[in-house]
């Protein structure tokens, strides 16, 4: 099927100087047309079968994704705030009905608000004529996890709205206590949280696809329940090390190997300078707990 035309409310400079630079795809995956700056940017289109529940990580080379409670917004130090990192993060957001984070993520990232433009204030245009093609929303819904009810309340981003899904026992101790804009959800009776049940909930608000940013327990909690179908992984060209202190991988709180291990298949290889942009379909066995 040949182009059709595509419309971008925003002219003048591109979204990125240098576009990612494609080193594979998968043909056959599902694409949607995006704006022409987001093509451009991306180095073409871009799709999610419906429904999906993807992630979105960087690490460094030794597989480092969070430095420690003692230093905020880690994702940006391993990164090194890479515009194109930025970027794809923006997109996929801007992609997403939902984006799921835990209650740790939201407290190490004190000032952060989970939007496409914030992250790429540059394309903000370009990702609200995006959702508006893909019938979503103006902005992605926040959904927060937390079994315990520990969360900031001061934070900006609960102050402009949230889903927060708990336990009985944290909805009781944050009834009347979060800002008026959120919305308090108890998921299950006892005091562990179930993520199948939490994404029932999600699903239930009309949320077919869902971005998951962490952290690293959260996607533990995911991944051994079988729930991740995607993984958008950037690989930042540093070394992060580790002195016995705890840098988390990507998944935390939950040993696959050698007895449950979750394959995954190579969907796309972008590449921008010494920045790898990997794309996975994931390919679970039974949820251990349930065996």
């Amino acid at each position: 099927m040949p182009d059709r035309p595509r419309a971008s409310p925003a002219a003048g400079l591109p979204v990125l100087a240098e576009p990612l630079e494609v080193l594979y795809e998968e043909p056959g995956l599902p694409r949607w047309q995006l704006p022409h700056r987001l093509a451009a940017a991306y180095g073409g289109d871009l799709g999610l079968a419906e429904p999906c529940l993807y992630a979105n990580f960087v690490t460094s080379l030794d597989g480092v994704v969070a430095l420690g409670h003692e230093y905020r917004s880690s994702g940006s130090a391993i990164s090194g705030r890479e515009p194109a990192d930025r970027f794809v993060m923006g997109l996929l957001r801007a992609c997403a009905d939902a984006v799921l984070i835990g209650a740790g993520t939201l407290r190490a990232s004190p000032t952060h608000h989970w939007t496409p433009e914030h992250v790429c204030p540059a394309a903000r245009a370009d990702f609200a004529a995006l959702r508006h093609s893909l019938g979503r929303a103006a902005r992605p819904e926040l959904v927060v996890v937390t079994a315990s009810g520990d969360l900031p309340l001061a934070h900006p981003a609960l102050s402009e709205g949230a889903l927060v899904a708990t336990t009985v026992e944290g909805q009781r101790l944050l009834a009347g206590r979060l800002p008026a804009a959120c919305t308090l959800l108890a998921v299950g009776q006892g005091p562990r949280l179930r993520m199948g049940e939490v994404l029932a909930a999600v699903g239930a608000r009309g949320h077919a696809l869902v971005l998951t940013e962490g952290g690293p327990r959260l996607l533990g909690h995911l991944v051994g329940e079988g729930l991740l179908d995607e993984l958008f992984w950037t690989v930042s060209p540093v070394l992060a090390g580790r002195n016995g202190s705890r840098r988390p991988g990507l998944v935390d709180g939950r040993e696959l190997l050698p007895g449950h291990p979750v394959r995954a298949e190579t969907v796309s290889i972008r590449r921008r300078a010494s920045y790898l942009f990997l794309r996975y379909r994931l390919t679970h066995n039974q949820d251990p707990d349930q065996q």
